[in-house]
């Protein structure tokens, strides 16, 4: 029993000793690289590599895409800075327009008409009658006169010797059948040169072409 004892433990000795090898073999080379670690940390270069901003193109060889804030943003400050300013125009004044003076109105007076005949007799008016000598209806209103001979639709210009005043009648009835005077003026025409209460006044008329 104890030849067997010493034998069996002579054999689990010559076992230990190659695991206790491999382990402080695999004990040095962990530490070794710790110490490689904490070597390269201390390097202000690789700390400087490691703190070192990574250009665009760096990150883009790495298969990063930059960064959409920081610069667009400079970009288009580098644009709006260069951009000219230009300074919004001024509007120029315009001189304001002086009222233009309308000129006075003057008294229109008839352009002179070629004159066949003339003459002064008196002259009444009348505001009867349904017909006209040439078929018309009678405006008592309206600017035409009887006569004895003259042709219809002769017009006639009859002014009143006693203020100047004239109006052209055309000529569409007959009369008057008094003894001196030589037109009958319907009322519309008559109250253009005088009153109705004078009924009958003297007149220069004057045949007209």
């Amino acid at each position: 029993m104890q030849t067997l004892s010493g034998r069996h433990s002579f054999v689990s000795r010559r076992h230990l000793i190659p695991l206790i090898a491999g382990s402080v073999a695999v004990v040095a080379l962990v530490g070794g690289a710790i110490a490689t670690v904490n070597m390269g940390s201390d390097d202000p270069k690789n700390v400087a590599a490691v703190d070192a901003p990574r250009s665009p193109q760096d990150r883009a060889d790495r298969g990063e895409r930059p960064s959409p804030s920081a610069e667009p943003s400079t970009a288009t400050a580098e644009v709006l800075s260069s951009a000219p300013v230009t300074a919004s125009p001024t509007p120029s004044k315009t001189p304001s327009k002086s009222p233009s003076k309308t000129p006075s109105k003057t008294p229109t007076t008839k352009a002179p008409a070629e004159v066949a005949s003339s003459g002064e007799c008196e002259v009444s008016y009348y505001a009867d009658g349904q017909k006209t000598a040439n078929g018309e209806n009678f405006d008592p209103n309206g600017l035409t006169a009887a006569h004895k001979t003259l042709k219809f639709n002769t017009i006639v210009r009859v002014t009143n010797l006693a203020n100047g005043k004239s109006v052209d009648v055309r000529i569409n009835d007959r009369g008057p059948f008094v003894a001196g005077r030589c037109i009958d003026l319907a009322k519309g025409a008559f109250v253009k040169i005088a009153s109705v209460s004078a009924g009958v006044i003297d007149a220069k008329y004057e045949v007209l072409k």
